[in-house]
């Protein structure tokens, strides 16, 4: 796992060209689904294999995606039928993903949103185990979860413990103050998207400008590094290659503690 992930949904025909700028400009994480809804993986693959003839190895990046359930999909674009059992979705999801991005091993595999019934979201996480125990998948989590009991409730029951949970990082969820704190104290990767986009009031405040001024950095790269402080892996779905090259340099500093301290009292 790295500091930043580059994200690609909305990116429809320009995909590939941006995952390939987004790798050649640093990124070593990319985000994806199987929800042409919202996203090209097969145009990610296409940018992957690219890269992959130009010298880059597949070791050396982290591809993220996700198995949608129908609430989430476009019914006359899927990757499955709408009459198809909830495994049989599962299955047909997990092998386009594959042959869409045109690898046979899933750094990290994600239930996109919890769904209904109870005991179907069960059945998808438990096969979603066996991906990982069959070495086709890295690690399993789950995506715009919100409710810390069904977290909770999931990583009670799971043989395979959920490595990450990907949400929206903004006020109406409170910044999910409890569920970061549940993953952090069980080694969960906490994944923030809408980070920017969610949070302009935090951009334009005081403390942040200032604090950018002081560092001479953007307040995005304020915002960022102060994400990575406080244990968030941001998605970045910038189209500039200017602001990714600027964003992953947040590596280069750090923020004081008080500096963090003052941006989480405004969270």
């Amino acid at each position: 796992m790295t500091n930043m992930i580059y994200g690609t949904a909305w990116k429809k025909e320009e995909t590939a060209r941006l995952v390939k700028l987004a790798i050649t400009s640093g990124f070593n994480a990319i985000d994806t689904a199987c929800q042409p809804k919202h996203y090209r993986e097969d145009l990610v693959g296409v940018a992957l294999s690219s890269v992959f003839e130009n010298g880059r190895k597949r070791d050396e990046l982290f591809i993220q995606t996700k198995f949608t359930p129908i609430s989430g999909q476009d019914v006359n674009n899927m990757p499955y039928l709408s009459s198809d059992d909830i495994l049989t979705q599962l299955e047909k999801s997990f092998y386009t993903s594959k042959k869409n991005l045109n690898i046979d091993f899933i750094d990290s595999y994600l239930i996109h949103s919890p769904f209904g019934p109870i005991e179907d979201l069960v059945k998808v996480y438990r096969t979603m185990e066996e991906f990982v125990q069959s070495g086709e998948v890295g690690q399993i989590g789950i995506s715009n979860c919100y409710d810390f009991k069904l977290l909770s409730y999931l990583y009670d029951i799971a043989e395979v413990k959920p490595k990450v949970v990907q949400n929206r990082f903004y006020s109406e969820s409170s910044y999910d103050k409890e569920i970061r704190s549940f993953c952090k104290q069980k080694d969960i990767t906490y994944q923030s998207f809408w980070s920017l986009t969610g949070n302009p009031h935090l951009l334009k405040n005081k403390i942040l400008v200032d604090i950018a001024r002081k560092y001479d950095k953007t307040v995005e790269q304020i915002f960022y590094k102060f994400l990575n402080q406080i244990d968030v892996t941001p998605l970045n779905g910038t189209t500039s290659k200017a602001h990714m090259i600027e964003d992953l340099d947040i590596v280069n500093f750090s923020l004081e503690s008080s500096e963090v301290d003052s941006i989480s009292n405004l969270l």
